[in-house]
């Protein structure tokens, strides 16, 4: 829960670099709170089945949105990569299956061009 919390602390932030678990464990927070806003959603009928979305895990997922960003664009620097490569998840399928490799890679050992290694710290 520590992880989680510190990305959102930091939801701004797009210096610097993220280490595995920290991009993991927000993952995973997301994934768990997007669930409860959906069955919310479900609970007040307000979940739209059409479209796929409802209005509390609509305004949740927004919410998220720049701490997502800032802690997907930190995990490619700890990898040596550019914020930029965040944008080939616009690729379908392609683009999901690069981040998710890159994603899942070990740090840079040592300082690289986005500062020390956060395992370092």
């Amino acid at each position: 829960m520590n992880w989680y919390i510190e990305v959102l602390k930091k939801y701004t932030e797009f210096s610097g670099r993220a280490r595995r678990k920290e991009y993991w464990y927000f993952a995973l927070f997301n994934i768990i709170v997007s669930f409860i806003f959906i069955g919310i959603d479900f609970m007040f009928g307000t979940f739209n089945s059409e479209g796929g979305y409802g209005v509390f895990n609509t305004i949740y997922s927004l919410s998220v949105l720049l701490p997502a960003i800032g802690v997907g664009i930190r995990r490619l620097h700890d990898i040596g990569k550019s914020g930029w490569w965040l944008l080939i998840g616009f690729i379908p399928l392609i683009g999901a299956i690069v981040l998710i490799i890159f994603f899942v890679k070990d740090s840079q050992p040592g300082e690289n061009q986005y500062g020390p290694n956060p395992k370092g710290a």
